[in-house]
């Protein structure tokens, strides 16, 4: 059987979409093949239909506007068809909810504010105290349950920015000094997001540990799309598959 289509996305400069190795090498580690999508929106649904998972990855800032309020001064905005192609690929995504999805820092965020969630733009204005100890260290200790049992692993998080509101999603991790880290939508297969990097994250639960997981995951819903009784005829299967 063929490993399942991991759609990955990238970052953009205006001119090139730019990709970094560590989340393609994780994907293919636990089985999967990885695929870099463009920013181009108009293509989102398409992707939504033909993959069979997704990794929406870290990145710069949300572009506030789009949620009502003002981008905060010291933010480094994403590049707008970036945020255009993830947004429009998580509201794809509301018609395939069979489809695993993991975000990684700026992916968990998009898919908190796409849930109706709020964001703490720059923790320094909020709570000082709290944005010291947290932007003063590299590896924080997460406990939760990101949805296959108890969560416990130090992991590389260091970010200025902060879920305040997963919104319409659950709170499913939280670092040591407070800070939200994990969110998920246990209604989904795998519906995940977490704030840190386990894609850089050497421990195996906070790591490789959630790549297995997530392609454990999608492997499932491959097999069962193939050999379900509502499988896709085949004088149909020139539409579901990638070109």
């Amino acid at each position: 059987m063929s490993p399942p289509r991991i759609g990955i996305t990238s970052d953009f400069d205006g001119e090139r979409c730019i990709v970094a190795i560590h989340t393609a090498r994780r994907v293919e580690r636990a089985g999967g093949l990885p695929v870099h999508l463009p920013c181009l929106p108009s293509v989102a649904a398409t992707c939504a239909d033909r993959l069979d998972g997704f990794v929406f990855t870290g990145g710069d800032d949300p572009i506030m506007e789009r949620w009502g309020v003002p981008t905060h001064p010291k933010a480094r905005p994403v590049h707008p068809d970036r945020q255009a192609f993830e947004l429009a690929l998580l509201e794809a995504l509301i018609a395939h909810r069979e489809r695993p999805v993991l975000g990684i820092c700026l992916g968990m965020q998009m898919m908190s504010l796409h849930a109706g969630g709020r964001m703490d733009q720059h923790m320094p204005d909020t709570d000082a105290a709290r944005a010291a100890r947290h932007w003063g260290r590299l590896i924080h200790r997460v406990t939760g349950d990101l949805g296959w049992g108890a969560f416990e692993a130090p992991v590389q998080s260091h970010h200025r920015q902060a879920i305040v509101d997963a919104g319409r999603l659950s709170v499913c991790g939280m670092s040591d000094d407070g800070v939200i880290e994990a969110v998920r939508d246990p209604a989904r297969p795998f519906y995940l997001g977490v704030q840190w990097h386990p894609e850089r994250t050497d421990d195996h639960a906070g790591g490789q540990a959630i790549f297995e997981q997530f392609m454990r995951t999608c492997s499932e819903r491959s097999r069962g799309a193939a050999h379900g009784p509502a499988a896709t005829p085949p004088a149909m299967a020139r539409t579901t598959k990638m070109m």
